[in-house]
């Protein structure tokens, strides 16, 4: 087996607001060699870095925005989210918990600080993602999976030294709750300094590592926290060394490998699709919601 080599480490950009309840750092496609192209199925990546929100009687937020021709995945570290949507999904997603949300045809949606999260503050870290759908499944029906941390399986570690909570796909056999429409491979590693981890996807999957907490060495290389690693298409297998006790987000997909076009809230396959997702959002075919 041929070793997955490190493409490019990456360090957080600059930090900006999605309304005002979201400080991020935008990897995809913001951070050159990081195109929707090159990352595909994972079309954007925002990453909140852990961030401190006072109190706030109102909570922050995105107001009512539409979405078409994608997925968008929520996943929670710190801190509590409520989320809707036009098709009817939603709730709250709490600390370890994870929002998946296919827009599909269209949908509105909205996402604010959990209501009696937001009147004391705290600590708030998240990562959302964009998961690209392929053309046929566009057109579906939106829907909606709330993941409870709970309902995460474990893979523990043979040294004892934490554990692979799986997400989507599957680490050695154990297979993770969500649903995907391609194949996509999604897991928090939880585990102590020392641990000693290895992966292995197809050469021709898109890989990526998110240091949430702590630092570990990919293949020999240190990845800082806060860093993203992009892993190249020269091998099947990789190690991870923990060495300050860390989370570390891994992703890992099957390119869809059709044409993207993409216009603020909507990614669709060509110019005149875009043009009809506007259409459908300005007719009101995304459902009403206030």
């Amino acid at each position: 087996m041929k070793t997955k080599n490190i493409e490019q480490i990456a360090a957080p950009r600059p930090a900006h607001f999605v309304g005002d309840g979201f400080r991020v750092h935008n990897f995809i496609p913001g951070v050159p060699g990081m195109s929707m192209q090159r990352m595909d199925p994972f079309i954007m990546f925002d990453y909140n870095a852990k961030y401190h929100f006072g109190p706030s009687e109102i909570p922050r937020g995105v107001g009512v925005h539409p979405h078409k021709g994608f997925e968008t995945v929520t996943i929670a570290y710190k801190g509590r989210v409520e989320h809707g949507d036009s098709s009817g999904g939603g709730g709250v997603i709490g600390e370890g918990d994870v929002q998946w949300m296919t827009a599909a045809s269209g949908v509105l949606h909205k996402e604010f600080h959990e209501t009696e999260w937001s009147k004391t503050g705290g600590e708030f870290q998240m990562v959302q993602l964009w998961v690209n759908l392929p053309a046929e499944a566009k057109k579906g029906q939106p829907k909606y999976q709330a993941i409870e941390h709970a309902q995460m399986p474990h893979y523990n570690l043979t040294d004892g030294r934490g554990f692979i909570e799986v997400i989507a796909g599957e680490y050695q056999g154990v297979k993770g709750p969500a649903t995907t429409f391609t194949p996509i491979h999604m897991s928090n590693l939880k585990a102590q300094v020392g641990a000693n981890v290895t992966y292995e996807f197809p050469t021709t999957y898109n890989t990526l590592l998110l240091v949430v907490e702590g630092r570990i060495k990919v293949n020999g290389s240190e990845v800082q926290q806060d860093h993203v690693a992009v892993m190249a298409h020269d091998g099947e297998q990789f190690s991870v060394e923990v060495i300050d006790d860390a989370v570390v987000l891994v992703l890992a997909g099957l390119p869809i490998k059709e044409p993207i076009a993409h216009y603020g809230p909507f990614v669709m396959n060509t110019q005149e699709e875009l043009l009809q997702a506007f259409d459908d959002f300005n007719t009101g075919k995304f459902g009403t919601w206030n």
